[in-house]
């Protein structure tokens, strides 16, 4: 499995491993495969959302980029074209979805549509990375198109906009927002597949790390470093107290994307699994067997990785959720001194002469919740 692909009379800077009817189950996190499979399960979903085009600004959209946009080609853009032909034969899409550039200082990508996805890549971010970095940018994109994720990013502009548009209504506004807000916990969930199928069609995680640093620091890679910048997501999970992970929360809500140093480890971690491995060596899930799949296995394995991201989170806070589901005593104790950050001492001479442990903020050790 070892094909690589031809464009344009060009073939690729190195042979790269292709998936033939490779399933979107193969990469997707678990909390975005729950989801998905959930929604594929549910009698007319598609026709439903197909009914909505009309109503969202979908073709507004795609006339939008249309004439306002760089479509790419064999005539503009060429080596776009290349990549994304090449990602597409790689993750084996039917249809090579349109791309467009748009011309645009900040760095972004964003595959969208009802009907068909299409893709969308700033200036910004075609002049920050190198060819390597694109290509796994374009496969991230190409995932979510595999994956069906274009509907509900669409979905989800349209309910932003709309919730601007009746933010003087109260009541109206917080049952959109709440909406708003469950789509883009779902969404964050999403970007870290799609970060995984842009590493399966680059196959270079040194590539996928680089772009995801110059995305948060600009082009200036001489003065950035691959393990530092993992480290920062190490220290940003794992310090502070209870006050820190109530803002961490507050900080990723509003945000469509999880954090980029987050997702760099999160991909990381992921390159070095045994899953990643098996795939590679061509074993994963094919499309022709989605109809099989289990709702009821994919929200339990969904709800085990939860369970093990906060049974090994570094977080305080979940920390603290795994001490309270372990049945940690003196619970009263461990809220007062995560929130204060200090640590109580033995109890003070009482009656009945007993003592009582409370853990300081430097015992709260343990794994990262992924993606927020």
């Amino acid at each position: 499995m070892t094909d690589s692909h031809e464009n344009r009379g060009g073939v690729p800077s190195r042979q790269r491993k292709r998936f033939p009817g490779i399933s979107s189950r193969a990469y997707e996190h678990p909390a975005d495969r729950s989801a998905l499979v959930a929604l594929r399960k549910l009698s007319g979903f598609d026709t439903l959302f197909k009914a909505l085009s009309g109503l969202l600004p979908e073709r507004s959209l795609r006339l939008l980029f249309l004439s306002d946009s760089v479509r790419v080609s064999d005539a503009q853009f060429a080596h776009l074209n290349d990549m994304l032909r090449d990602a597409c034969y790689i993750l084996d899409l039917e249809k090579v979805p349109p791309m467009y550039v748009n011309q645009d200082p900040r760095p972004n990508a964003m595959c969208i549509g009802l009907d068909e996805p299409i893709i969308v890549v700033t200036t910004g971010l075609v002049e920050l990375l190198d060819e390597e970095e694109m290509r796994a940018v374009i496969g991230h994109e190409a995932g979510h198109a595999l994956s069906g994720h274009a509907v509900y990013r669409t979905i989800l502009l349209f309910l932003t906009n709309l919730a601007l548009k009746v933010a003087w209504i109260p009541l109206g506004n917080v049952a959109i927002m709440a909406i708003v807000t469950a789509l883009r916990e779902w969404f964050r969930k999403s970007e870290l597949s799609a970060d995984r199928a842009g590493l399966l069609v680059g196959q270079d995680i040194q590539a996928s790390m680089r772009g995801l640093m110059k995305i948060a620091g600009g082009n200036h890679l001489h003065e950035m470093n691959v393990d530092a910048f993992l480290a920062q997501a190490d220290e940003y999970e794992k310090s502070g107290d209870l006050r820190d992970s109530v803002l961490k929360i507050l900080n990723v809500l509003p945000r469509s994307h999880p954090f980029t140093t987050v997702r760099a480890a999160e991909l990381k971690k992921w390159s070095e699994t045994r899953d990643h491995q098996r795939i590679m060596d061509g074993h994963y899930p094919r499309r022709d067997e989605d109809k099989d799949t289990s709702v009821t296995d994919s929200f339990k394995e969904s709800a085990s990785h939860y369970a093990d991201s906060v049974r090994n989170s570094k977080d305080p806070l979940m920390k603290l959720v795994g001490d309270i589901a372990g049945g940690a005593g003196d619970l009263g104790g461990k809220l007062r001194d995560k929130f204060t950050g200090g640590a109580a001492g033995g109890a003070k001479g009482g009656a009945t002469g007993g003592s009582s442990e409370t853990e300081g903020p430097e015992d709260s050790q343990g794994p990262r919740t992924e993606g927020s």
